[in-house]
């Protein structure tokens, strides 16, 4: 990737990263006061005696949280991610894997002009990787412990290389911000779900224009978290390939990526202890990976990655190209 469009790619993921938190920020003040409006319709025409809603704390409550979860997801999100699937900082390097890795992390980040991030090991034994973080500064690269065991150093040095192009190009940023935002739109569906469940709003004597708007605001409720895991999943996968061609580009070396994929979606189980929201970070599919396997509309509407098949057949392209 040429220096002018790995900025303009730099420039693009700000920009979006910026949309993605003002996008959030309008959705969940329509969830809270398309709720509140809703009810205040659907309680004008109820008797005294009854509950009528007339102070939209709904919408108050909702867009506080939201902008608190916003802030908190920006400074800590990445720290959430790493804490939740048990990884531990790599400082001083003891095995000759854990130097290995240190060592292939110096390299590629010298190779990409960023400052070296920090490294994590996860204790699961599939293989896989991710990276996330702020910016480059604050960028952090965690790894499975079954990816040291089942990769030779040139498919290490490909998988971090990939990594450090998610960093290159701020993708980190966009995707740990996605990655919190999809999980806050599930828990505020869910929690708004729950509180309308429990209200004593009877039913018989509100507005018909009142019923519309509720019903609106609750299939929207319904919805969202689906809609919000479809939108980070094919972010994700545009992502994908833009990272395999740039890592390949650093280490001048396709083939030991597209040998490294292989590898790690031939592993017979899931990684289980990467949750399943921060999915979209991994390098591969860290779930069950039948869906990944379709391209078309099955694959392009659930799985977070393109097939594998596909990101190897692009790579030894690339091979092939170089030769």
């Amino acid at each position: 990737m040429s220096e002018a469009n790995l900025f303009a790619q730099q420039v693009a993921n700000r920009r979006k990263s910026a949309w993605l938190v003002i996008g959030f920020l309008v959705f969940c003040a329509w969830l809270g006061f398309a709720g509140d409006y809703g009810l205040y319709l659907y309680t004008r025409g109820l008797p005294p005696t009854e509950y009528h809603h007339v102070i939209p704390f709904i919408g108050l409550a909702t867009c506080l949280v939201a902008g608190g979860y916003v802030w908190s997801a920006w400074r800590n999100g990445s720290t959430k991610v790493l804490n939740a699937s048990g990884a531990a900082e790599l400082v001083t390097p003891v095995t000759p894997e854990q130097r290995q890795l240190e060592n292939v992390v110096e390299e590629m980040a010298i190779a990409g002009g960023v400052p070296k991030p920090r490294i994590w090991i996860i204790p699961d034994p599939d293989p896989n990787a991710f990276a996330t973080g702020h910016d480059p500064a604050s960028a952090s690269i965690a790894v499975t412990e079954g990816l040291l065991k089942t990769l030779n150093r040139d498919e290490l040095q490909a998988v971090v290389a990939h990594e450090m192009s998610h960093i290159r190009n701020y993708d980190v940023r966009l995707m740990t911000l996605l990655a919190a935002l999809v999980g806050a739109v599930g828990l505020t569906s869910h929690v708004l779900l729950r509180v309308l469940r429990g209200s004593r709003i009877k039913g018989k004597a509100g507005a018909p224009v009142g019923l519309l708007v509720l019903v609106i605001w609750i299939v929207t409720l319904i919805l969202a978290p689906i809609a919000s895991a479809i939108l980070s999943m094919a972010v994700s996968r545009k992502r994908e390939y833009l990272a395999d061609a740039t890592g390949a580009q650093l280490t001048r070396n396709p083939l030991a990526l597209a040998e490294a994929l292989q590898k790690v979606d031939a592993a017979p189980d899931a990684t289980r202890s990467i949750i399943r929201g921060a999915g979209h970070l991994c390098i591969v599919d860290p779930g069950e990976r039948r869906l990944s396997d379709h391209a078309g509309f099955l694959g392009d509407l659930f799985a977070s990655h393109p097939p594998i098949r596909l990101r190897v057949a692009r790579l030894r392209g690339m091979s092939y190209q170089k030769s």
